[in-house]
């Protein structure tokens, strides 16, 4: 009996010391169980703090793609403004000025002014030689000369200063075109409507002649006035 109840506390010692044992590695799996849950934790700080900056640098580069975008545009534009006020100032350097140079030495109101100053000023200068020459011949013959039969009347000089004033004054309808063209944006192309239209070539609508579809050989009924043969030269001449 003594050895039995011997024998039950060794078993029963056994066994404290296996729960024991367990109580130790239950403990130590807890404290490794803490330690992963605080890695976890953690990383999961580290995790969403990394989500923050992926955003912040997803937000980032979306606003510098737009930056970029904006400044492709402006770019963009911006080159088509110079390529335009190089083309501009090219053909404004090639033909611009020579066509408006053109434009007004060929005005009808220049040609018109002008004509009129060279007559005036003409019609002065005669009248001026003819009272010239009459002075010198009232010099040699010592008598007043008549010189009631001048061609030009005494109104030459004030003919000659309203020409004056008419050229000083000349307004050319194409200068005032030039003038408001060139305060519009697109002045340059207002100015080539002005200076330089397009040439329009007017199509006939009339068909053009073809082939009749003959066969090119004379039978005999044509009016081109040439022999086919089929006359009646030859009997006329034998009955002769």
């Amino acid at each position: 009996m003594e050895v039995e109840l011997t024998e039950a506390k060794v078993q029963l010692s056994n066994k404290d010391k296996d729960l024991h044992a367990k109580d130790v590695e239950i403990a130590e799996l807890k404290r490794r169980l803490n330690e992963q849950i605080d890695r976890c934790e953690s990383l999961e700080i580290d995790l969403e703090a990394e989500k923050v900056k992926a955003a912040d640098a997803e937000e980032a580069r979306a606003v510098s793609t737009a930056a970029l975008n904006v400044a492709q545009t402006n770019y963009s534009e911006t080159q088509g403004i110079v390529d335009t006020l190089v083309s501009e100032a090219e053909w404004m350097r090639t033909r611009g000025v020579v066509l408006v140079a053109n434009s007004i030495l060929n005005a009808s109101e220049l040609d018109r002014a002008v004509a009129a100053l060279t007559d005036a000023a003409r019609a002065v200068g005669h009248r001026g030689g003819y009272l010239e020459c009459a002075d010198h011949v009232e010099q040699m013959l010592g008598q007043e000369f008549d010189i009631s039969h001048c061609s030009v009347t005494e109104h030459a000089d004030a003919a000659l200063a309203s020409a004056e004033s008419s050229y000083d004054n000349l307004s050319l309808p194409i200068m005032e075109l030039v003038v408001e063209s060139l305060k519009k944006d697109d002045w340059c192309q207002r100015l080539k409507a002005v200076l330089d239209p397009p040439v329009t070539v007017e199509l006939s609508d009339e068909e053009p002649v073809g082939d009749d579809g003959g066969d090119g050989d004379d039978d005999g009924d044509d009016d081109d006035g040439e022999d086919d043969g089929n006359d009646d030269d030859g009997d006329d001449r034998r009955d002769e």
